[in-house]
């Protein structure tokens, strides 16, 4: 099982943003900086985070985007559903014998994996050591952009 090169930029990005946006907005530049994507990719990500409430954007020279709700109330599932494209989801065809059974055995363990991610909250990640130690030895990665913080 691999999860898709936007669902793991979405989660980065959400920790990131949970990390910078404890006292204002964060500029999706100042989240670019740790990320090896395109703005307009960026973008895209925010927009679906914002379409699903996680985040809010904020305007202004000192806008951009902090967390919609607490940490406690985001998990990886949020997050991941947010980004991906699921208008394919729940469509079922007709299906029969030896396929309906490889179905349900997908169909399991599809929920397995989302009850696994449903599990995990984004302030466990943002509690984790190594993060914020990471955050600690590397200031100018958690730091806004010194333009904007004047």
């Amino acid at each position: 099982m691999r999860i898709s090169a936007k669902s793991r930029h979405a989660v980065a990005a959400m920790i990131d943003l949970g990390l910078k946006s404890q006292q204002r907005p964060v500029a999706l530049v100042d989240v670019l900086d740790d990320h090896d994507i395109s703005l307009s990719y960026l973008e895209q990500i925010f927009s679906r985070l914002k379409e699903s409430k996680l985040v809010e954007g904020i305007r202004g020279p000192r806008g951009g985007y902090r967390l919609a709700r607490p940490a406690e109330e985001i998990t990886v599932a949020d997050i991941i559903g947010a980004v991906e494209d699921t208008s394919a989801r729940g469509r079922k065809g007709r299906v029969t014998g030896r396929q309906s059974v490889a179905h349900e055995l997908w169909d399991d363990l599809s929920q397995q994996i989302n009850d696994f991610l449903d599990g995990i909250k984004l302030s466990e990640l943002l509690g984790r050591t190594n993060i914020t130690e990471f955050a600690r030895r590397h200031p100018r990665h958690f730091q806004f952009d010194k333009r904007r913080a004047a």
